[in-house]
């Protein structure tokens, strides 16, 4: 099958209906996934701190180290939420936090090495690009130092966020100390050499256009291409409220659930390399996650027992597996509990 280009998908995304858009996804779906599996996993968010300097103007959830409600959990708070996690059969921690000014890398690999030794059946999935970039700056380390010395702690993969959009003017606009498209991708470059497996996320619906959308498709479907690193790919919508950006655009407002399942679509004509798509039912409510399955994806991502960021933003949606599984079953598909490594744990 002939891969798409980027003028074509642009094309599609914009001129060709719903419908049709999601018949050809939902193809491309089914020779990936003929099994008619939809997969979760159970996991906990645990944002070890919301102290951060980056001033992201999409994000409602930074706190400066000085603010009244700033935090570092401590390991035995940590601790109890993993507790927690074990108690409803969960087997993943999505690990991140802001990006703290202090914290050198010795702090990391203690917590890291703490959590793996104590609770070896839990899986450490952490800590995003631009924490693993300013963790190897202050700490005066490669990137490739860094990341060996967390999967020699523990570490078992490393998840997308940050990505927002992979396009520098994008970036400048929304996220001006952030990584920039190029760095992004570098470290889940290196993490891919190491043999760390990570996922690959977009945000949009702030001030990109289409063709920003279609760039960031491209430069992730190249380096799948170069180290076939990525596990899943998760497109996820700004959420508004609460945010700087929307300040500074008062006419910004959460994107159509038109809009995500076209771009869901589009991911998974264009992502022909990944295997797995995700459904944000987190940011989009459980209908559209649930719609989702027909528009591309194949996995439900997680429980999410605990999610601070988004919500930071107006956005709290939740589901536990019971729900979930009534939503993949409603959607004429089979339930199944998964792992990180999107190994099948549980048939339900």
């Amino acid at each position: 099958m002939k891969r798409i280009s980027k003028e074509k998908i642009i094309e599609e995304i914009e001129n060709t209906s719903l419908k049709d858009l999601g018949k050809r996804a939902y193809s491309v779906k089914k020779e990936l996934h003929s099994d008619n599996i939809t997969t979760f996993v159970i996991d906990r968010n645990i944002n070890y701190t919301n102290i951060c300097w980056v001033d992201c103007k999409f994000c409602a959830f930074k706190r400066r180290i000085n603010e009244e409600d700033a935090y570092i959990l401590s390991f035995d708070e940590i601790d109890k939420k993993i507790d927690e996690l074990i108690e409803i059969g969960g087997t993943q921690i999505l690990f991140q936090g802001g990006v703290h000014p202090t914290l050198q890398l010795e702090w990391y690999e203690s917590l890291v090495s703490h959590i793996h030794k104590k609770y070896p059946d839990i899986t450490i999935h952490g800590f995003s690009a631009i924490e693993i970039d300013y963790i190897a700056k202050i700490s005066k380390c490669s990137i490739k130092e860094t990341l060996q010395a967390l999967k020699n702690a523990g570490l078992s993969s490393i998840p997308g966020a940050g990505a927002e959009i992979l396009n520098d003017r994008i970036r400048d606009i929304i996220a001006p100390k952030k990584l920039d498209s190029k760095e992004w991708i570098n470290v889940h470059r290196e993490a891919h050499y190491l043999d760390i497996k990570t996922t690959a996320t977009m945000m949009f619906g702030s001030v990109e256009e289409t063709k920003d959308v279609v760039e960031h498709f491209n430069l992730i479907r190249d380096l799948q291409d170069e180290t076939n690193g990525f596990r899943a790919f998760i497109l996820w919508s700004f959420q508004p409220d609460n945010t700087p950006l929307k300040r500074e655009f008062p006419h910004l407002q959460k994107a159509s659930s038109n809009r995500y399942l076209r771009l869901l679509a589009a991911s998974r004509i264009y992502l022909d390399n990944f295997k797995n798509i995700q459904s944000s039912w987190v940011t989009q409510g459980s209908y559209v996650g649930q719609l989702a399955l027909s528009f591309g994806a194949n996995d439900l991502g997680s429980t999410m027992m605990e999610e601070n960021v988004v919500a930071s933003a107006g956005a709290r949606n939740s589901m536990n597996t019971n729900e979930m599984i009534k939503v993949i079953r409603d959607a004429g598909e089979i339930p199944a509990i998964r792992d990180t490594a999107y190994n099948i744990l549980k048939m339900c």
